[in-house]
């Protein structure tokens, strides 16, 4: 298990965007967790392909890249083109098995890494194919879409079912977990089996930046 933080910039101050990335590199963080919403698959619309374009070299963090889109199937690879390092697609905008399959080899075939989200509804034993194909999961403890909301303890035992199937198997898969993250409920997280805690709210907008990184660890 890793001991990773990944900040989102979804809660950045996007008039000081690039200050607010290096206050994250500074802090020691080893991911920048970057949303794209289409407003179609989730309400809201926020970064795009530009703006990882921008941001991408901006910095050595790993760019691990959300994208909650319709149509991940057509666009995956142009995230992975723009500079993302991780592109993490959500498995209900994607239920066609060959549709799935594809999307990983493209991107693997790209050298990008791979990683299937699924929201609170799902099921974690959905994700249970293709876990010897891909390089993450991103349980969403929050309905995606909009910052700010209560991390949902359901999570909690979706991450604990992953824990035990990926160890079991000896699968190389990290779990990552995003929506209402802070030191309490990263803790349990953690004690759940989380490898990466993604954070917004939490870090960002506070004097004491890295001293919340290293609460998350």
């Amino acid at each position: 298990m890793k001991n990773y933080v990944a900040p989102s910039l979804l809660a950045a101050d996007k008039n000081k965007l690039f200050e607010e990335i290096k206050l994250a590199e500074d802090s020691g963080a080893e991911y920048l967790h970057f949303d794209v919403m289409d407003g179609k698959f989730v309400p809201n619309i926020s970064f795009g392909l530009d703006d990882l374009r921008k941001i991408s070299a901006s910095h050595k963090m790993i760019n691990d890249v959300h994208i909650m889109i319709e149509d991940p199937d057509s666009q995956a690879i142009e995230f992975a083109k723009a500079g993302a390092d991780i592109v993490t697609f959500h498995l209900e905008a994607l239920p066609c098995l060959g549709c799935m399959a594809k999307t990983i080899k493209s991107l693997h075939d790209h050298g990008t890494k791979v990683g299937i989200s699924i929201k609170p509804g799902t099921k974690a034993n959905t994700l249970e194919p293709f876990l010897k194909d891909i390089d993450l999961v991103l349980i969403m403890s929050v309905e995606p879409g909009k910052g700010g909301q209560a991390f949902m303890k359901s999570a909690l035992r979706k991450i604990k079912y992953l824990r035990r199937l990926i160890d079991r198997h000896q699968y190389n898969v990290l779990i990552e977990v995003d929506g209402g993250i802070n030191d309490i409920t990263g803790a349990l997280a953690r004690q759940a089996g989380a490898d990466i805690l993604v954070a917004g709210t939490y870090l960002f907008g506070h004097n004491d930046f890295k001293e919340r990184v290293n609460k998350l660890r």
